[in-house]
């Protein structure tokens, strides 16, 4: 589930870690249009990203690399790094803050053939205590004269999952993702698209460090602590609608609704607006709001009233109820100079500022009776920069 990009840490199951480097990689690419059999043009970016919000910060550089050849394929690589540094608030309870680096592989092609567009990717992700692998395939065709577009898409991931303090603790995780989306053309200034996903998870889902706190009149805080517990699996299916209007000078806006539920209990929904502006010929200005709701998971609890107190048990803040939501900017600006085999380049900057407030979440490092700690609040920036040239 992408519900934020606040879910980077090792408060987080590892594979929605990666999730948020592959938001991050949708968001750097722009891949915005909803209606189009084309293949990427021949382009080089180079992006720096930082994040920086609930103890953790997050930075690293990511290099993406596309190539036509014959007007019927397209093929890409990316190279993507997250530097993490600190510990968010429901881990540095019970372990101390730590530096890791994450390296990310991916490797991709697409291929057109009339109105049919194949593509196929593969995706490495590495670090000292995660791998985690999958490959992609979609596959989309125009109908009725490019006024419709029908996508499906596979995606298949195997993970391994460690902890660095227990050489000898490995699990994995299988994960299937299902996806199907018609993008329509409603007129000649608006494009709407619905989309749907399903992903089924399966093994050893929850974060190995984490733990769950429970009552405990023995202890001198008045409570302790114990692992998690996960079911083994999960289902969870998104639904969402998108559209696109374009005004008379040249802006548009963008809308998105999206609801979310699965088999832990969690149900969420988001919206989102965007609107864009060109300036003259060379800038483009976007501005974005954006908010988010969920319940909590059924095994999901603050405190428990004792030890093993139920089967399965979470202290996730993500699995909590919670809102909030996110605004931001970004600014784009296009230089035309030719140098040698490069066609044109872009300047492109943004930033993001995030806000949620968890409802049944408490900071313990804040201190009080257990149970009645002060509610937890975070917020986050996120800076993007990245340097696009078309060859």
């Amino acid at each position: 589930m992408q519900k934020h990009i606040t879910q980077v840490a090792k408060s987080t199951p590892k594979a929605l870690r990666l999730s948020k480097a592959v938001m991050f990689f949708s968001l750097w690419t722009s891949v915005s249009q909803l209606h189009a059999a084309i293949l990427p043009e021949d382009r080089a970016d180079f992006m720096y990203h930082s994040y920086e919000g609930g103890g953790i910060e997050i930075t690293g550089p990511s290099i993406l690399v596309r190539k036509q050849i014959d007007d019927k394929f397209s093929f890409y690589g990316n190279y993507y790094v997250d530097n993490i540094t600190g510990a968010s608030i429901d881990v540095v309870a019970t372990a101390s803050p730590y530096e890791e680096n994450r390296t990310e592989y991916k490797a991709g092609m697409e291929y057109l053939r009339d109105q049919v567009t194949l593509k196929t990717s593969y995706t490495h992700s590495e670090e000292n205590d995660f791998l985690a692998q999958s490959v992609n395939f979609d596959v989309s065709q125009e109908i009725f004269g490019g006024m419709s577009t029908v996508s499906l898409g596979y995606s298949y991931g195997w993970d391994e999952v460690g902890r660095s303090t227990d050489p000898t603790f490995s699990r994995d995780v299988d994960r299937q993702s299902y996806r199907v989306s018609l993008s329509q053309v409603l007129t000649k200034k608006l494009i709407a698209e619905l989309a749907v996903e399903t992903i089924t998870d399966e093994g050893f889902l929850n974060n190995p460090y984490r733990q769950v706190r429970y009552f405990d009149a023995t202890a001198a805080r008045g409570f302790n602590y114990e692992f998690e517990v996960y079911p083994n699996t999960r289902t969870s299916t998104a639904v969402a609608l998108r559209a696109a209007y374009y005004l008379p000078y040249r802006a548009a806006l963008h809308a998105e609704y999206r609801i979310y539920e699965d088999t832990w209990g969690i149900k969420a929904s988001n919206i989102e607006l965007k609107y864009t502006h060109p300036f003259k010929d060379k800038w483009i200005f976007d501005i974005s709001l954006r908010g988010y709701e969920q319940t909590a998971a059924d095994f999901y609890a603050d405190i428990f009233p004792g030890a093993n107190a139920q089967n399965f048990l979470a202290r996730d803040k993500e699995l909590s109820t919670f809102t909030g939501g996110s605004y931001g900017f970004g600014v784009s600006y296009e230089f035309t100079k030719e140098w040698g085999f490069i066609d044109k380049g872009t300047f492109n900057f943004s930033f993001n500022h995030l806000e949620y407030e968890y409802e049944n979440f408490r900071d313990v490092t804040a201190g009080g009776a257990p149970g009645s700690e002060p509610l937890y609040f975070l917020d986050a920036d996120i800076v993007q920069m990245y340097i696009s040239l078309w060859y």
